[in-house]
């Protein structure tokens, strides 16, 4: 029976951790150990922050709200607390963008619901 070499697959992996550690600074991206941990470690934060990115568009929206009401006179808590109570469904997200790219109509929307 031959005997079994592992060098290709060895190759192999090294060379995907060192693609991924690419434009990395000094030995994080030539020495295998240190380009191993910087990789491991981008990858946990990667992970943890497509999680995270949702919350802070969230944040974002609701900032950008807040921002388009008071200069309409009605605070953020009191307006959203007027839509739900008259049953009208639009989004943080679509609000936002109202309100950024178009006051005119976002002004009408926050009449509609003060109403």
């Amino acid at each position: 029976m031959p005997r079994s070499k592992y060098s290709v697959p060895s190759h192999r992996r090294r060379k995907k951790i060192l693609k991924l550690a690419k434009g990395y600074r000094g030995g994080r991206s030539k020495l295998l150990r240190t380009a191993t941990e910087t990789v491991e470690r981008s990858l946990q934060y990667a992970y943890r922050d497509r999680k995270k990115r949702k919350s802070e568009f969230r944040k974002l929206w609701i900032t950008r709200i807040n921002a388009a009401l008071r200069m309409n006179g009605v605070t953020y808590s009191a307006f959203i607390n007027a839509m739900n109570k008259k049953n009208i469904i639009i989004d943080r997200k679509i609000l936002a963008h109202i309100a950024v790219t178009d006051p005119d109509t976002f002004e009408k929307i926050v009449q509609q619901v003060q109403s």
